[in-house]
């Protein structure tokens, strides 16, 4: 499937085949593609939790007001982030950079995160975002149906996947073969009213 059919037929899908398992060529394929989301200065901050057990699975659910998703879909990734993925050894993040590249970024990585706490965490729940759509188009694009999801206890989840205190949960995606349609779209808003050319 082309990119832009990708963008245009994703829908949060509910009801996933729990029958269904998902090749491992094409899982491994899925997180390969979402390494190449982009993140800022290149610190690759998301951690991608994928829960195969499945006594663990059953009790994500229960922390997700029992979803059925959490059990049925083939993927349930935990999106996080590393939080002080900044001052960890930042140098590897250029290693394959010039050496002028490496000298010119590497230093502004702390000038730029060091003691800016929200920063840090604005910039995880920006990069967990945009890995997020980059994992669902990519499976739309391979032919599996996913859903984006943030009705769950963060707190339970993180103390169930032993959780880093420098880390953050930004959502679970689920992927799979939907058991049934996703709802119709509800409709857009006017584009230009979101839009705006120069100022508001």
């Amino acid at each position: 499937m082309n990119m832009f059919d990708a963008i245009k037929t994703r829908r949060a899908v509910k009801s996933f085949n729990a029958q269904f398992v998902m090749p491992e060529a094409d899982e491994q394929q899925l997180f390969e593609l979402v390494r190449h989301a982009p993140t800022s200065f290149n610190i690759q901050n998301w951690r991608f939790v994928n829960v195969k057990d499945k006594a663990l699975r059953e009790e994500l659910k229960a922390a997700a007001w029992g979803q059925a998703q959490m059990t049925d879909a083939s993927l349930l990734v935990i999106l996080c982030a590393d939080l002080k993925a900044w001052e960890k050894s930042p140098e590897r993040y250029w290693v394959d950079a010039p050496q002028a590249v490496r000298d010119y970024l590497v230093p502004m990585i702390g000038q730029f995160y060091k003691g800016r706490e929200q920063v840090q965490r604005d910039e995880a729940m920006r990069s967990v975002g945009i890995a997020a759509q980059t994992l669902m188009l990519s499976a739309k694009a391979l032919d599996y149906d996913s859903c984006p999801m943030i009705g769950f206890d963060a707190d339970v989840v993180g103390k169930l996947i032993n959780l880093p205190a420098d880390h953050v949960i930004g959502m679970i995606v689920t992927i799979g073969k939907a058991a049934k349609p996703a709802q119709a779209k509800g409709g857009f808003i006017p584009q230009a009213e979101v839009v705006i050319e120069n100022t508001f």
